[in-house]
């Protein structure tokens, strides 16, 4: 009998689909369903801002910036009885390196997809994550104490735009039969076949569950934050310093239009007065042309992060 769990990890939640029983080789076993493991926080938010900066001569207005909103719902399912049995044969050795490589066939027989490259942080989450289905005896992707996938990859080091894991849990004679024991399943093949994935960690460990030797094996699978360039905080915080220079000028030109209109023009220092007042409104309007022009560059670069995030 094999056990087997999928979930794609996304931006803090679970949508698990119905579990259902499956053939596996000569054995009767049980097989889980899984959707979309959805984390909100793996994605970077830019908020958006929209100030108004005003002149005597000009109104500027800026672009809002681009945010990304996610909401999910949730649903857990209950685990299946086991039922464990088959081939135990201890002299068979499965290999994490021929796991990733049959995985790789796989999704290069099925739509011709790019090789997944090997992660060592992912490799550690799926080692932490064996070891610990085996120390605490449950077959569930979140913890007892309530760490989920994400949670567990952002623990070594992996910031992920997209993550998901497959899990399984029986007695193989080979690392090619593990694999297509996953792809006989729809969502743990949808997760070996997703195209957004770039990259895999796998454990493949054998220890003691529930009183009988088994192999557990994870694949996790990732789609790094750092395929996504981020927008220029150079370029955000020059963009925040010129608004506050433009914000002073303002209050500057408010004063001296104040003041010129208290003189009067009959004063002598009428003249000097009104020229000062015309270089503070030259200076304020050269300033805010520059800012338009940042802010759109600036918006311009969220845009290309936010579609590298939806997968645009």
């Amino acid at each position: 009998m094999i056990l087997a769990l999928a979930v794609l990890a996304k931006n803090t939640k679970i949508v698990m689909g119905k579990t259902k029983n499956i053939i596996i080789f000569i054995l009767v076993g049980t097989a889980f369903s899984a959707g979309i493991y959805f984390r909100d926080d793996a994605i970077k938010f830019y908020n958006s801002f929209n100030k108004q900066v005003q002149t005597q001569t000009q109104n500027f207005q800026k672009t809002n910036v681009n945010s990304i909103v996610s909401e999910v719902g949730k649903q857990i399912l209950a685990p299946a009885p086991l039922n464990i049995g088959g081939n135990n044969d201890n002299q068979i050795t499965l290999l994490q390196s021929k796991i990733i490589s049959e995985t790789n066939s796989q999704r290069k027989e099925n739509g011709n997809l790019p090789a997944l490259k090997e992660n060592a942080e992912l490799d550690e989450t799926a080692a932490a994550k064996a070891a610990d289905l085996f120390k605490n005896q449950y077959f569930e992707h979140v913890s007892p104490t309530g760490v989920d996938p994400g949670k567990l990859a952002q623990s070594y080091g992996y910031n992920y735009i997209i993550e998901g894991e497959n899990l399984i849990l029986g007695n193989f004679s080979s690392e090619k039969e593990v694999v297509q024991d996953w792809m006989n399943s729809k969502e743990h093949r949808a997760n070996i076949l997703n195209n957004r994935y770039t990259e895999i960690g796998v454990a493949i460990v054998k220890g003691t569950y529930k009183n009988e030797t088994v192999w557990i094996g994870v694949q996790e699978f990732g789609f790094p934050l750092s395929a996504c360039e981020d927008p220029d905080a150079n370029l955000k915080n020059q963009i925040d310093s010129d608004n506050n220079e433009l914000n002073t000028l303002s209050t500057q030109i408010d004063a001296n239009k104040k003041q010129i209109d208290n003189a009067g023009q009959n004063s002598p220092a009428y003249s000097q007065m009104v020229d000062d007042y015309n270089q503070l409104i030259a200076q304020y309007n050269s300033l805010a042309e520059t800012a338009k022009s940042l802010v759109t560059k600036y918006n311009n670069q969220v845009n290309t992060f936010n579609n590298c995030v939806l997968g645009k």
